[in-house]
């Protein structure tokens, strides 16, 4: 019955404005329809001199339902826009050479069973493409005398065989041959099962040519890159230990010679080491990792060493923050770098000598359906900063920071939003049971009227190690233009607020988080404005999690939608995609153990309890957590006779649930309908 609900929804959502006959009038608030009209800005990359940006512009497009992603670019000084490259196919991962004038890319635009990478002089305007590749490369970057373009690219092997295979007869049609399985993490939610064969780096001569294989072996070396400053080596991290399968945190910086292909490893600590990048003289190397502590949650601290391994030092200890993605100055004296702050992401120039100033603070990511913190950002020579910015209004835009000054460089959805009356978003005060302030938002309807009551959605963050904050979120726009209030927070666990904060948590999870979500629904009620009778959560991952925690928990809700959740802790650790990580930061132990504290913190053991009735949501493909674990909740909860709904997202993984705009508003509708079918009074009644 949901299914056939699901697809009326659809319909009517997708026959809006944007399909609509000429004499319908246009809706004023946001449709499932206009996700095909919001575009988003990503990768923005600003020209060694400051003048020039080229970025990734991702849009919709209704025929294929899908993204399209076309570069273009802008120039800074007027703000004037124009296509790079667009048309059939996409394009991503734009790169400037060292002096400006050229810019590689990869596009499938060509081949259609590959992506290549492709480079084009700017004063011509002359595109050439430089590989003919099996696979599709990343993290090209190229050298500092822009002759040649390192990447990293998936090479195959044969894998394990046993025994020898029969010979099949010409012309006869057989069954596939067996699929032979060894790797620890044998699928992942981005890629589906695993192919035999690893990750190595390879160099290409900028325009064209046989590509070099630099890594070989039993392990993966990938992006990003960093070219030394004679241009005779490639610095990448990897773990190279013979257990590296099984121990997914540890990495150490490594550097392979483009003559000798020798590796030659720079860093030795337990933990992470990412990210290096050689600074401009060539004399230091700076990268971000920590000294794994097997925490839950552990801060990415930014450090510098010597070119050959030696006198390494944290530059970023003052700051109690995950820090990512350092870039150099031009002058060599400070790293640029970008850390969560408040739900938040912000850009900060890091001095050599531990000095922090922040350069922007308002980035967000390119995702629509929900305010997940993030954002991009590159450095010029003079220090101006090109990222992308926006909020709760707003998605994801180019902007400019320089001389102290922020300038929005695009307007990519002015004439949609325009149009549109949009929910609200304001700060709310939230103080925990034990004192602990909480982050949190409020969202109202667009004709929202203070002295009225409305019913409200909890809407909760994944992760849990992950954020919110104050950017735009369509499914929020979708909940809020149906007539609900939205409150979503940060409880304790989220990122941004210091290690402390998030480790409180580590190896108790769900545990006060749960108590913060409450305070916070009451926070909301508290504004006079929220009908305490009239109450729904809902979340995705982790917040699927703590849906179906929260209705173990207590009945004040009317209704629930938990999404792609994880049930039963045992049987997630050895399913998902990232086992070996799960197990041992997560939870210290391996199920059999420690089967107490598994079953005590698995929403599974709570479902007893539970009478609100609740639909589960997930993606077919999702390897993260996978459809298991909600076919487990549906069916204990179908066995004891709550009303419930299973639906599946075709196709769609654990990161992609919302990828395609056709299902993205399916889902919000179907939640819309659930709850509606719970309200104590119907909308419109």
């Amino acid at each position: 019955m949901h299914i056939r609900l699901v697809s009326v929804l659809l319909a009517a959502l997708l026959a809006g404005p944007a399909l609509a006959a000429p004499a319908q009038q246009a809706s004023r608030v946001l449709t499932g329809a206009d996700l095909f009209n919001i575009e988003a800005a990503s990768d923005p990359q600003i020209s060694p001199d400051g003048k020039t940006v080229v970025y990734v512009r991702r849009s919709n497009d209704i025929m294929t339902d899908r993204a399209r992603s076309s570069l273009w670019t802008i120039d800074v000084a007027s703000g004037a826009q124009m296509p790079l490259v667009a048309g059939a196919g996409s394009y991503s991962q734009p790169r400037w050479s060292p002096d400006g004038s050229r810019i590689a890319y990869l596009s499938n635009a060509e081949d259609k069973s590959g992506t290549q990478l492709f480079v084009r002089w700017m004063k011509t305007g002359a595109s050439a493409r430089i590989t003919s590749l099996p696979a599709t490369p990343f993290g090209i970057t190229w050298s500092p005398d822009g002759h040649r373009i390192a990447f990293s690219l998936f090479v195959p092997d044969e894998g394990m065989q046993l025994g020898k295979p029969l010979t099949k007869p010409q012309g006869a049609t057989w069954a596939e041959p067996l699929q032979i399985i060894d790797k620890v993490v044998y699928r992942t939610d981005e890629g589906g099962y695993s192919k035999p064969g690893y990750r190595q780096i390879f160099w290409v001569a900028a325009d064209g040519g046989a590509p070099v294989q630099l890594t070989f072996g039993a392990h993966n070396a990938g992006s990003p890159l960093s070219w030394s400053h004679d241009g005779r080596s490639i610095l990448f991290s990897a773990n190279l230990t013979p257990d590296w399968q099984r121990d997914m945190v540890n990495s150490e910086v490594h550097e392979v010679a483009l003559d000798t292909h020798v590796v030659r490893t720079l860093t030795q600590r337990k933990g992470p080491d990412n990210g290096p990048v050689v600074s401009p003289d060539g004399k230091l190397i700076a990268y971000v990792g920590f000294d794994d502590k097997v925490l839950g949650y552990q801060n990415r601290q930014l450090s510098v060493m010597q070119r050959d391994g030696n006198s390494t030092r944290v530059l970023s200890g003052k700051l109690d923050r995950s820090v990512e993605s350092p870039l150099w100055s031009a002058d060599g004296r400070a790293l640029y770098v970008g850390y969560g702050e408040g739900g938040g992401m912000r850009v900060a120039r890091i001095g050599l000598d531990g000095s922090m100033r922040t350069i922007a603070d308002n980035l967000v990511g390119s995702e629509f359906d929900r305010p997940y913190s993030g954002g991009d950002f590159s450095l010029a020579h003079d220090g101006s900063i090109a990222y992308t910015g926006g909020d709760t209004l707003h998605p994801a835009d180019v902007w400019i920071a320089r001389d102290g000054k922020t300038r929005q460089l695009t307007h990519l959805n002015q004439s949609l939003l325009s149009t549109k009356t949009l929910g609200k978003t304001e700060k709310l005060a939230v103080t925990a049971f034990d004192g602990l302030p909480i982050d949190a938002w409020i969202v109202t309807p667009p004709d929202f009227d203070a002295t009225k009551k409305y019913p409200l959605i909890l809407e909760i963050h994944g992760g849990p190690f992950a954020a919110y904050g104050p950017s735009f979120a369509t499914d929020y726009q979708l909940y809020a233009a149906a007539g609900y209030v939205v409150v979503y927070a940060n409880p304790r666990g989220s990122t941004g607020y210091g290690e402390s904060f998030a480790n409180q948590i580590d190896k108790d999870y769900p545990s006060h988080d749960y108590d913060d979500l409450m305070s916070t629904v009451d926070a909301a009620i508290a504004k006079g404005f929220i009908d305490k009778d009239e109450l729904f959560v809902t979340g995705g991952s982790g917040g699927g999690v703590l849906t179906a925690w929260i209705v173990g928990k207590n009945d004040r809700f009317r209704a629930a939608a938990s999404q792609k959740p994880v049930i039963n802790w045992t049987s997630f650790v050895l399913t998902a995609d990232m086992t070996p990580f799960f197990a041992r930061y997560w939870f210290g132990k391996f199920p059999w153990e420690d089967i107490n504290s598994y079953w005590s913190h698995s929403p599974l053991s709570l479902v007893g309890n539970v009478k609100t009735p609740t639909l589960v949501i997930v993606g077919s493909e999702d390897h993260r957590t996978p459809d298991s674990e909600s076919e487990q909740y549906y069916e204990a909860l179908q066995l004891r006779g709550i009303p419930t709904a299973l639906i599946k997202v075709p196709g769609a993984n654990h990161g992609g649930l919302a990828e395609r705009p056709s299902q993205s508003a399916a889902k919000a509708a179907a939640i819309l309908a659930w709850f509606e079918r719970y309200r104590k009074t119907p909308a419109g009644h």
